[in-house]
């Protein structure tokens, strides 16, 4: 008898709606947390009246995804597009260098690259000219030869060179301070403003990207760095700063924080330096 009333009341639940509201409250949890920061050899500050985003996805992980569809042209690309020789593009696809006017450029530079990169010798050539450098070679060939009379040009500039590089292998402290004449062909400020560029975009684009395709919830906390969020399917979420940075004297932070929700319980986390971002080495 008692087991045909419940399945009556059951049948009845159904009928009036109600069965599926404990299905809801079921599946869904709350999260409860409290924000502080400690700045240097001062007391942990609560973090007041800062929204605080949960996210179906960690955000770095948007920051990969928005990165990724605007990549910035590779390595190897923008040397080809250079407006140098192609024996400058071949030397750089060759080392990890861009800044040709780094010190110790001159370490990396054989007798050979020197002589067979242009642009290299034209800044030999300046940074031992003016009789700075004694006994130095000095072309006896003419512009204006290459077409009256090429032959003579020709071996005029072969000897040159091979003099040119038989002094380099005698004299490589000569070599010393090209770095200073190579402003003009250096790529590293372009391609360092290609990358200033594309970190901007990210950083402009990230946070609507996260809000619009995995924000799940979001709360502000009180003057305590307290905030609650309740009806929260159960299932795997970050809380999340997004490209905010929360600040308590010398120290600046984000949060990017993993946390479970199990259905019917309330998950409480701390949101501390110890588990937080150092906003000051992160970009975007």
């Amino acid at each position: 008898m008692r087991k045909a009333s419940a399945f009556f009341l059951s049948i009845l639940f159904c009928a009036l709606g109600t069965a599926p509201a404990v299905m809801t409250q079921n599946v869904n949890g709350a999260l409860d947390f409290l924000a502080r920061i400690t700045p240097t050899a001062a007391r942990p500050e609560p973090v007041r009246q800062f929204t605080f985003y949960v996210l179906t996805k960690s955000y770095a992980d948007v920051v990969k995804e928005v990165a990724a569809q605007d990549l910035p042209p590779s390595r190897e690309k923008f040397i080809d597009d250079l407006k140098v020789s192609p024996e400058l593009k071949e030397w750089l696809k060759g080392h990890e260098v861009l800044d040709l006017t780094m010190l110790g450029l001159d370490k990396l530079l054989t007798p050979d690259d020197v002589i067979h990169v242009p642009e290299f010798l034209l800044a030999y050539q300046r940074s031992n000219s003016g009789g700075v450098t004694n006994g130095i070679p000095t072309p006896r060939y003419r512009d204006a030869d290459k077409a009256e009379n090429p032959v003579r040009y020709e071996k005029q500039h072969q000897d040159y060179i091979a003099a040119l590089k038989k002094f380099i292998q005698a004299r490589p402290e000569t070599v010393s301070g090209i770095e200073l004449e190579m402003e003009g062909a250096n790529p590293q400020r372009k391609w360092s403003q290609i990358q200033a560029d594309h970190n901007n975009r990210v950083s402009r684009l990230a946070p609507d990207v996260a809000q619009t395709k995995y924000l799940a919830a979001k709360a502000d906390t009180d003057l305590e760095g307290r905030a609650a969020i309740s009806r929260l399917p159960a299932g795997n979420y970050w809380v999340s700063t997004l490209s905010l940075e929360a600040d308590a004297g010398d120290t600046r932070l984000r949060w990017d924080v993993p946390v479970a929700i199990q259905a019917g319980q309330t998950t409480r986390i701390e949101l501390t330096n110890l588990n937080a971002i150092d906003a000051r080495g992160v970009n975007p």
